[in-house]
């Protein structure tokens, strides 16, 4: 009976601490009082900041970015206003945080290499009655195996994969996700010649182009690092998903499935959607050496709808093509030949994720399946 009350007495102080098996020393201000979710689902393995983001990036030109990176390396890709910028993923492998803005509009790119969730978020957040301007650190601590951010104005312990402020003053924000694109070096500067990339001038000292995450994304491995869930059977743990979103209700696409037909044309709770597909990017976390690794290719995603009229795209030597008027459009939605010239599809907002980390956050997700 004894050590049954004992037990009941330690579930409250097991449930408002998060789990330190490292022993990290932390001293967090954060008002953990405030959370929706409890505190020992988070794993402290470090020093807030303890993997350096990167607080004021410098960029290189075409000329410099394709001298220092080669063509099939994967980048994120973000346009604003006609400016463009990418973020080489062997960077933020190292920082997984860059701080920085576009065209006036502040934004944090993010990478979760455990997870491969490369999202974008703006900084700019109103909240209560209240506007912030947020930067943002690496905690040190990880939930479901994905980065846990967190804001330097008010400590809150936010969730990348979701964008969603899960301890402190803040519980309960949402970031706005800025559209992205993961594709090649070569292929931003095909659509953004005037673009500007990501250095390795970060003032610290790593081995850019190297992956400390040897084999990590062989759809073999079964057990993803630091993941203590039980691993959703339905697709593959390494297998890439990318995700759509409407009114709440999510879809998946297995990178499997996409990269097979090239195009998928599809339509998900009213809302069209169109995949495309390309084949050189290579992947960050297989080989050491980046540059020598498998092709998984690039998977952008857009509405197919141009002046209210609805297209449909096969993929042909020339590029994607629509059926109705035979234009020719690039991986990032542009249409570079043809009766539509000039005219751009709206990008879809979504992710590209692997399939563990996706059904800890969402198991409730729509599959793709033709």
């Amino acid at each position: 009976m004894k050590i049954f009350t004992l037990f009941l007495v330690l579930i409250p102080f097991l449930m408002s601490a998060q789990n330190n098996p490292r022993n990290v020393e932390l001293n967090w201000k954060t008002d953990t009082t405030k959370h929706t979710v409890p505190l020992n689902e988070f794993t402290a393995l470090m020093k807030p900041d303890g993997i350096p983001p990167i607080d004021s990036p410098k960029f290189w030109d075409k000329e410099k970015a394709t001298v220092n990176y080669f063509e099939h390396e994967p980048v994120i890709a973000v346009e604003i206003g006609g400016k463009a910028k990418a973020y080489p993923l062997s960077v933020l492998m190292f920082h997984e945080i860059a701080n920085d803005e576009i065209n006036g509009v502040p934004l944090t790119a993010t990478y979760c290499p455990l997870c491969n969730a490369a999202l974008v978020f703006d900084r700019r957040l109103e909240f209560e009655g209240k506007e912030y301007l947020l930067d943002f650190g690496v905690s040190g601590m990880l939930r479901n195996s994905d980065l846990v951010m967190w804001d330097r104005q008010t400590e809150s312990w936010w969730q990348q994969f979701l964008g969603e402020a899960l301890v402190g003053e803040l519980t309960g924000a949402q970031l706005e996700i800025i559209p992205s694109m993961l594709i090649s070096l070569n292929e931003f500067f095909e659509s953004y010649p005037n673009g500007l990339v990501l250095s390795t001038e970060t003032g610290i000292s790593r081995e850019y182009g190297t992956n400390p995450y040897t084999s990590y994304d062989n759809l073999e491995n079964k057990q993803p690092r630091l993941f203590k869930g039980e691993v959703d059977e339905r697709l593959p743990a390494m297998e890439r998903i990318i995700d759509i979103e409407v009114d709440g209700k999510y879809k998946i696409y297995p990178l499997s499935e996409i990269s097979k037909k090239g195009v998928i044309n599809d339509n998900f709770k009213g809302q069209p959607v169109v995949f495309f597909h390309t084949e050189k990017t290579v992947s960050v976390l297989d080989e050491n050496n980046i540059s020598k690794s498998k092709q998984i290719g690039s998977v952008t995603a857009f509405d197919p709808r141009i002046d209210d009229k609805l297209l449909s795209f096969k993929k042909t030597k020339k590029g994607f093509i629509d059926k109705e008027t035979g234009s020719v459009w690039s991986i990032t939605g542009k249409c570079v030949s043809g009766e539509l010239e000039g005219k751009e599809l709206r990008p879809v907002p979504h992710g590209n994720h692997f399939a563990f980390a996706w059904f800890a956050f969402h198991p409730e997700s729509e599959i793709f399946n033709n």
